[in-house]
């Protein structure tokens, strides 16, 4: 009961810290509503959001769904749609989307302080908020640190039945096996498909969250997911044996796969000027705070550090791929996925 209680003096604590800028006041009478089409699980958007409309009085309608079915609604609705901002957790997603024209460029000078070039379209049309990486989770009782280097050992024969992978509808699969693809060439990704799937047998999850349990419960020694659900496991249970591996870090090494949660303004936005502050409000220090405490994500502002019990950002590489590159990998990568049957 005393540690709900500091978790949520500390939660108070730190919405209480996250202001819009001075001229911001009265921006609720232009745009009374933003509706806002997310892709990320509500439980990790919405406390940002509703926070964003105690400040500003824009009130906010969340629609949450997958991204591929927000990509398609967003191109079905077209002008017509209801949606001022596209919200998800793959960059991939977001530069399809800006491809088929559903996103504003935009003009912000704010952001672009903010956020750094690498994690933002040329144009603005969509600007990333917070990263993540693609790690494997290990078992600490059935795997010793300095066995897995790179994700290309879990494709060897030794761990064949002990692993979990996700299955292929996941973005977070099809974009890390794009930053295969565009390192390594089709045979070698192939190849590496190949050994996850015979490694994996039945050990497939929609889930990563699925993924770090079965980690944890000793069901199999090791995964692959997002960094941040192992932080997120380790925080309501702390004792559990799991470890991380930031993969691909030996010389040579491809880095570590990185992928971005961004936003943008929908081009048939009728309250732009609102969806800037929404924005602004989340690329500003204290927003990007909120997503590093909250999320256990990697903040993109670079006067914002991460949650400390994260490894620390300065100590590895991520891989030299091109955020942008993963709509265009996108169409044959699942080809790939597919070919090797990969459920």
């Amino acid at each position: 009961m005393a540690s709900s209680c500091r978790t949520f003096l500390a939660l108070t604590l730190l919405l209480g810290a996250l202001t819009l800028p001075q001229w911001a006041a009265g921006t609720a009478e232009a745009a009374e509503k933003l509706v806002v089409y997310s892709g990320r699980a509500e439980r990790l958007i919405k406390p940002v959001l509703d926070e964003f409309q105690a400040k500003s009085g824009i009130q906010i309608e969340l629609l949450s769904s997958g991204t591929t079915e927000l990509v398609n609604r967003l191109q079905a609705e077209g002008d017509h749609t209801p949606a001022d901002v596209f919200l998800t957790n793959d960059a991939g997603s977001l530069e399809h989307a800006r491809e088929l024209k559903l996103l504003r460029p935009m003009n912000m000078r704010e952001v672009e302080r903010a956020i750094p070039s690498q994690f933002r379209a040329a144009d603005n049309s969509w600007i990333g908020l917070s990263g993540r990486f693609w790690i494997v989770v290990y078992n600490t009782n059935l795997v010793k640190p300095d066995q897995i280097k790179s994700l290309f050992d879990l494709t060897q024969p030794q761990w064949k039945d002990k692993i979990a992978v996700p299955n292929s509808g996941s973005e977070y699969l099809q974009a890390g096996v794009s930053v295969i693809k565009a390192t390594f060439g089709d045979e070698r990704t192939k190849q590496f498909l190949q050994g996850l799937k015979a490694n994996a047998g039945t050990q497939v999850y929609q889930k990563s969250s699925q993924i770090v349990e079965a980690v944890a419960k000793g069901q199999v020694a090791a995964g692959i997911v997002n960094h941040y659900y192992i932080y997120r496991h380790l925080a309501t249970q702390p004792t559990a044996p799991i470890a991380a591996v930031m993969t691909d870090q030996q010389e040579g090494g491809m880095g570590a796969i990185m992928n971005v949660t961004g936003i943008g303004v929908t081009r048939a936005s009728k309250h732009v000027e609102s969806a800037k502050l929404l924005i602004e409000f989340l690329v500003a220090q204290a927003g990007q705070k909120m997503f590093a405490d909250l999320d256990k994500e990697y903040p993109l502002h670079p006067d914002v550090k991460a949650d400390p019990t994260l490894i620390d950002r300065r100590t590895f590489r991520a891989a030299q791929v091109p955020l942008a590159r993963l709509a265009e990998l996108r169409e044959a990568t699942l080809t790939l996925i597919e070919q090797v049957g990969l459920r």
